[in-house]
């Protein structure tokens, strides 16, 4: 893709992190593009799970920005909503929304500053596929799995991992491709299915 990365850096990333957890500079792009436009849903769920004092869904939602935030290099961060995970996980309410303003304004500054990735148009890499896409392609491996078709289930899975998934799903699916290589269709199904709602 040829873009230059330098700026991600200097805007407090680290790009070295976050390019070992998604695969490549072109990935790592497409994953910081996501983790810019999902900012509005996510802020969203944050105040109204807060609103409601329904601290899981709260803690489902924190969850999801840790990893996402630990995907791009945003380390700091990421440590910041595992702590609020954390809180929400033990009950803490009073922790939860002392802390959360701090930890949300710090989120939106760090999204104020990748603004830039917003303008770039669908950054994709070559072997990234799109959420509709993956459904099919998911929906396949799991006929091929029931069928027993290692060779069509391996193609499919490996396929499958051109989605951009979280990196907990992204190991799971590893996990699925490792599960067909032994022959254990069920376990890769079984895999193959609990990461399916991840697609979206």
């Amino acid at each position: 893709m040829g873009i230059d990365l330098n700026w991600l850096a200097e805007a407090g990333l680290d790009t070295r992190t976050g390019i070992s957890y998604t695969g490549g500079a072109d990935k790592y792009l497409s994953a910081v593009q996501r983790f810019f436009k999902n900012h509005e849903k996510n802020r969203r769920q944050v105040d109204e799970s807060l609103a409601a004092k329904d601290l899981e869904s709260y803690m489902i939602t924190v969850h999801a920005l840790k990893s996402n935030a630990r995907m791009i290099g945003a380390l700091k961060l990421s440590e910041h909503f595992e702590s609020l995970e954390m809180a929400a996980r033990d009950n803490d309410l009073d922790f939860v929304a002392g802390v959360n303003p701090s930890v949300m304004e710090e989120y939106a500054q760090l999204i104020e500053t990748l603004k830039p990735v917003g303008e770039l148009g669908d950054v994709r890499a070559a072997d990234e596929i799109s959420a509709e896409e993956a459904k099919d392609v998911a929906a396949k491996l799991l006929e091929a799995l029931d069928d027993f078709d290692d060779e069509k289930a391996r193609e499919l899975a490996v396929k499958l991992s051109g989605y951009p998934f979280r990196i907990t799903q992204a190991g799971r699916l590893k996990e699925a491709i490792g599960s067909i290589e032994d022959f254990m269709y069920d376990e890769a199904a079984e895999i193959v299915k609990e990461i399916l709602p991840a697609i979206e």
